[in-house]
């Protein structure tokens, strides 16, 4: 089984010890933590239900933070699918989606089956099938 790939960090002191900078040391790690959060859809399930899809503020917070994906940021980022999700939920539609539990299930069922088979190609109907190794 492969291991996971860890960021490279080497840039982060320098990224972060500018006095002038915007943000702290905390204040990456926080906002860091807060986006891989997003690659979990039962996450977002529960905060979408909580109302915090509501507000505008949040909503300001969640386009703010895509400058995680510009290239001194994305290297950090250890769940690509949170940056997949984080421009999903700029749409209105997919924050009152979320909301549901059946399309959190949906979606957590499609983000297991392209972990568990990341070269299968699924149409809506068809169950996917293990390969052989």
């Amino acid at each position: 089984m492969a291991e996971a790939a860890v960021p490279d960090t080497s840039g982060l002191a320098e990224a972060i010890t500018d006095p002038h900078a915007e943000f702290t040391k905390e204040r990456f790690e926080v906002e860091l933590e807060f986006l891989q959060c997003l690659a979990n859809p039962w996450y977002i399930n529960i905060i979408a239900q909580q109302g915090y899809f509501d507000k505008p503020e949040f909503i300001n917070y969640l386009n703010y933070l895509q400058y995680w994906k510009k290239p001194e940021y994305v290297k950090f980022v250890v769940y690509p699918h949170a940056l997949a999700f984080l421009d999903l939920l700029q749409t209105k539609e997919f924050r009152e989606e979320i909301k549901k539990v059946d399309e959190a299930t949906r979606i957590h069922g499609l983000q297991y089956h392209h972990w568990r088979w990341p070269n299968y190609q699924q149409n809506d109907e068809e169950e996917p099938q293990q390969q052989e190794e």
